[in-house]
């Protein structure tokens, strides 16, 4: 229980900056939704240039990174 707590704090701290860097204004279900589909992205990114997280802010970088490709790819697909 208290790892899906951390998993959707992670998301939701992550989602928030990738919305500051990327300049968007998500709610809160949007904002963790992006950092958990983020972490995912950012973690499979990560595994194939050999970068890896470890830590609370480790984590949290590489879902940010995941997070802002993310809205960056939607906003690309969206013009």
């Amino acid at each position: 229980m208290i790892n899906i707590l951390v998993a959707l704090l992670i998301g939701a701290v992550s989602g928030w900056l990738a919305g500051i860097i990327m300049k968007t204004n998500h709610s809160l279900i949007i904002n963790i939704i992006l950092g958990l589909v983020g972490g995912l992205v950012g973690g499979f990114l990560g595994k194939l240039i050999g970068v890896g997280a470890t830590g609370w802010i480790g984590t949290i970088l590489i879902s940010v990174v995941g997070a802002c490709l993310l809205i960056w790819l939607f906003r690309l697909i969206k013009k």
